[in-house]
């Protein structure tokens, strides 16, 4: 199955350009145009609008979206099945949103190994909603995430309450200045943002990779909201300051699995991982090596 149309096709909708997909894609623009043309052609329909702002799906463009990003996913799933040695019964795809496997799940999986020893593993890092639509296609197995969707042959289990703090590297900092950095950790938090600060128009630099961020604050300072636990001991150490005045937001942690994923190690799965994440909120997990130094 040739699926690089729909993954330009799937990359043109994120970017809202075809210039910007064609450097993600490491192609000319040119090339990005014909593959759009020829897939237009095959479907006898148009499935961008191009405006000076960008381009927009026309209503078959919409329709397509969802059927793309199935089919590209069941192909790498395929692939992936089919690639798995002879050595392992199968696969199981563990799926997280982002901050998630920093400092808890990236623990965990040693610990999957050892309850599962007849299986390979492959760890992957998405958005709420695309983690779930994997999980509904049978293409994820479990996952760990914040605002998981009720889905029929789903089940879901409240793991704990993540504590998102504002900290920053230099407590004389004002407050939202241009090292201010926003996360985005999903619509609750920033209807959160927005209540706290209503008049906040937009930061400088806006992230979508929480566990990268830490690191990027503490090699260049500035100030942003982070998981509590990810953040403690560099607090306790001096490293980064809790901003005054500021409320923590809570954001709840969940464990989402297929029930026909489901196996005599599925208990023991799960009190594996409440154990880790028991001990990632008390900060008992060893930090990630580029900490050690910074």
């Amino acid at each position: 199955m040739d699926t690089i149309q729909l993954r330009t096709f799937l990359e043109v909708v994120e970017s809202n350009s075809f210039s910007a997909a064609a450097k993600k894609l490491f192609i000319s623009q040119s090339a990005v145009s014909l593959r759009i043309k020829s897939l237009e052609e095959q479907l006898g329909k148009t499935v961008f609008l191009r405006s000076k702002s960008g381009v927009n799906l026309t209503v078959a463009g919409r329709r397509l979206q969802r059927y793309a990003q199935s089919m590209v996913h069941t192909w790498e799933d395929a692939k992936l099945q089919i690639g798995v040695p002879e050595r392992y019964e199968d696969i199981v795809v563990v799926c997280a949103e982002r901050g998630l496997w920093e400092r808890l799940l990236i623990r965990w999986l040693p610990e999957l190994g050892n309850l599962m020893p007849s299986m390979a593993f492959r760890a992957e890092e998405d958005l709420s909603a695309n983690i779930m639509r994997q999980m509904v296609e049978g293409i994820a197995d479990i996952a760990v995430l914040y605002n998981p969707q009720i889905r029929p042959g789903i089940e879901v289990m409240h793991l704990f309450d993540e504590s998102i703090v504002m900290v920053t590297t230099d407590p004389a900092m004002e407050l939202l200045d241009d090292n201010y950095f926003f996360i985005d950790w999903g619509a609750e938090f920033s209807a959160f943002h927005s209540s706290l600060f209503p008049n906040y128009e937009h930061a400088r630099y806006t992230f979508r990779l929480g566990h990268v961020m830490l690191n990027y604050l503490l090699n260049n300072g500035g100030s942003a909201f982070l998981p509590r636990r990810l953040v403690q001991s560099f607090i306790d150490f001096g490293k980064l300051h809790i901003v005054p005045d500021v409320p923590d937001m809570t954001l709840p942690v969940h464990v989402a699995w297929r029930v026909q994923a489901e196996g005599w190690w599925m208990p023991e799965l799960l009190d594996s991982l409440k154990d880790i994440a028991e001990r990632s909120l008390q900060n008992e997990l060893p930090q990630p090596f580029w900490a050690e130094n910074s």
